[in-house]
């Protein structure tokens, strides 16, 4: 016991307080944003999200007091048992498809969990290990070679789940901790390169045909043989061109343009943004992928630059763990989680203001759901036993 209370007192505040005050704001405005639900739908989610929140904390307390070396120990057995979840997703009777998405681990028939949502804290456990491992070179191309064959394996099972949002956190983590660790610039490049080209080639595959006059059908067919579904297709035609179906596959981009915009600088009041309270904002996403659009129209930029600020307290907080770290594997386990803190934060706020296409990527803390806030509140805990055990001279 005293042993625990001494670890308590070493808790990073910054993480702590940051992480509260976000849990907090997400509750509040995801009662807002559901409030106009039929029936106590609205306030089954606000319950809903409390109590989620609550079986965080253990986790983050129990990940918190754990050891963090206990995980990198067994990194590769963590990394195989998400690879066998992300299969099992894919198998009848126990993966469950919601909403067009085949990402759920059924039991009884009800959704549990999705299991890419903890392979990402496995994954990044896994890249901690290869790189920080005591007296390895990583100057070495093998153990980058590995690292980029253990990203796309993970990701090429999201990808076909669809969840293309949620794989494309894998890469920065993967360049983030292979920075840290000091891996050969060459192969960084070429990754990116490679990577980079990639990304440009599909965008020209989905924009450039329609533009040179390719009939809708047989660009369809184009980009279905190169394994995008028409639902990302629609979404990445849509942020090129905003006149495109501004009543259906636009409709969520434009809608939360307005909301965000019309917050001006102190917000219309709370509960009483009309994008979201009127139903414009459509009810099946205000709470989830776009809550902060809910935030900005009740709150405006003051409201929003404090959410911003409170993110940037979270990961001043991870990455003042990872410089204190007693060891280069805590430290890169804290560097690529905050990356993949980071891409979530920035991705869905830049969806939101139409900076970036619609994908499925949730704002940590805030938005509505139980696996993410779970494996976020873990993450959160690792990086804290990581700032527990660090260098404190």
């Amino acid at each position: 016991m005293k042993e625990t209370i001494q670890q308590l007192r070493r808790l990073n505040l910054p993480i702590v307080a940051a992480m509260f005050m976000l849990l907090g704001i997400g509750i509040v405005f995801i009662y807002s944003a559901a409030s106009g639900m039929p029936g106590p739908a609205g306030v089954g989610l606000y319950e809903k999200q409390i109590g989620w929140a609550a079986v965080g904390f253990v986790f983050f307390l129990f990940f918190a007091l754990t050891d963090y070396h206990h995980w990198t120990r067994v990194a590769w057995w963590l990394y195989i048992t998400g690879i066998i979840l992300l299969v099992l997703v894919f198998v009848p009777q126990v993966g469950l498809k919601m909403y067009g998405a085949q990402r759920w681990i059924q039991v009884a028939g009800l959704p549990v969990f999705q299991p890419a949502e903890m392979m990402k804290i496995a994954f990044v456990i896994l890249l901690a290990r290869l790189f920080g491992y005591p007296g390895r070179d990583v100057r070495r191309w093998r153990y980058s070679v590995i690292g980029i064959v253990m990203t796309l394996l993970p990701a090429v099972l999201i990808i076909k789940q669809p969840d293309l949002g949620t794989a494309l956190i894998f890469f920065p983590a993967l360049l983030a901790v292979m920075f840290a660790a000091g891996a050969p610039g060459k192969i960084m490049w070429s990754f990116l390169i490679t990577a980079g080209t990639i990304v440009l080639l599909v965008i020209s595959a989905i924009v450039l045909p329609p533009r040179l006059g390719m009939p809708e059908q047989d660009h369809k067919q184009l980009v279905a043989r190169a394994g995008i579904n028409p639902y990302q297709r629609e979404r990445v035609l849509v942020f090129f061109d905003s006149r495109r179906d501004p009543l259906g596959s636009g409709w969520n981009k434009a809608q939360s343009q307005i909301a965000v915009g019309s917050g001006g600088l102190l917000g219309k009041g709370y509960m009483r943004g009309t994008q979201n309270i009127l139903g414009f904002l459509p009810r099946t996403v205000a709470p989830t992928d776009f809550v902060f659009s809910v935030i900005a129209e009740e709150t405006g930029f003051a409201g929003t630059l404090t959410t911003i600020a409170l993110f940037g307290l979270l990961l001043f907080g991870g990455m003042l763990a990872a410089a204190r770290a007693s060891d280069r594997m805590g430290s890169l386990l804290c560097v690529g989680l905050m990356a993949a803190l980071f891409c979530h934060i920035f991705v869905n706020i830049a969806m939101t203001v139409g900076l970036m296409p619609v994908t499925g990527i949730p704002l940590p803390l805030i938005s509505y759901g139980g696996t993410f806030m779970v494996c976020t509140m873990s993450a959160l805990g690792i990086v804290q036993s990581v700032h527990i055990r660090g260098d404190w001279k």
